[in-house]
């Protein structure tokens, strides 16, 4: 079990000088998260309509990319239209086990077709074969009928399933990274990171809990 409050006064100690890279700082929360919690890597992925009505659900963070966060969907699922009309999301994590989140905001741009590759081929391959039998987000009369399609492609496919072309990856390429760890009587710590765009350095900020 990690010491949480003398981590939390080497992280975000103000007499801490010199710059920190919020990537790096992340892929150390993520690590001593996962030694708390299975499934550490769960984020809330929030993305808006097109009448401009926030959407969130869960979603799993399967890389942290050299230019951000990285997840794979359905392209043609509710969030996928959502991220094709407005390539802008937010991201949460939150950690019971230490009381530390972590949220992310940035534009949102797909991954090469070579890396959706490589990551589908890694899947198990009830996985593989769901990608194909599932039409996420439309309508399904009955459980019987999603079955009959993994059936379907079961024996369409054997065991070489390839990637549909609707399934791929999008990466959260964030302007914003804000670190917020618990405090004693509500008096958190929180430090943002912002730049303006890609091409601009982190700038750190402390802000009021």
């Amino acid at each position: 079990m990690s010491d949480v409050p003398t981590l939390n006064k080497q992280l975000f100690d103000h007499k801490f000088e010199g710059e920190i890279d919020p990537y790096l700082l992340f892929d150390k929360w993520l690590e001593l998260a996962s030694e708390e919690e299975p499934q550490a890597n769960a984020m809330s992925l929030a993305t808006v309509d097109q009448n401009g009505l926030p959407d969130s659900r869960i979603v799993l963070l399967k890389e942290r990319a050299a230019n951000g966060f990285t997840f794979y969907t359905n392209k043609q699922s509710q969030k996928g239209s959502e991220l094709a009309a407005n390539p802008k999301a937010a991201l949460g994590f939150y950690w019971k086990s230490l009381n530390w989140q972590v949220r992310i905001r940035g534009d949102v741009v797909p991954v090469t077709d070579e890396v959706a590759d490589a990551y589908y081929q890694s899947r198990p391959y009830g996985s593989r074969i769901g990608a194909h039998a599932s039409d996420q987000s439309r309508p399904l009369e009955t459980k019987q009928e999603l079955m009959d399609r993994v059936a379907k492609y079961e024996n369409e496919f054997g065991e070489n399933v390839p990637r549909p072309k609707h399934w791929s990856g999008f990466t959260v390429e964030p302007t914003q990274i804000e670190f917020w760890c618990d405090g004693e009587f509500r008096l958190h710590d929180r430090v943002q990171f912002s730049r303006e765009n890609l091409n601009q350095p982190w700038t750190r900020q402390r802000l009021y809990p």
